[in-house]
């Protein structure tokens, strides 16, 4: 399963690099994040992650494989 998580803000370089599974695209207000998710426990890991970093997703959806 492939998907997107919208960040608002834009990530620094060190907290991006808190998620090397997945890409980065810096957008003017937001972070684009995709990339492949193994499983649901994976899934609910990055949601964790996010939370853990105080990052605020704005949108999670699964993109077409």
């Amino acid at each position: 399963m492939r998907y997107e998580f919208r960040i608002t803000g834009r990530l620094s370089l060190t907290v991006a690099d808190a998620f090397p599974e997945l890409e980065k695209v810096l957008a003017p207000q937001q972070t684009l994040l995709f990339g492949r998710v193994t499983d649901e426990a994976h899934l609910y890991g990055l949601l964790v992650r996010f939370q853990d970093l105080g990052l605020h997703v704005v949108e999670m959806r699964q993109l077409p494989d």
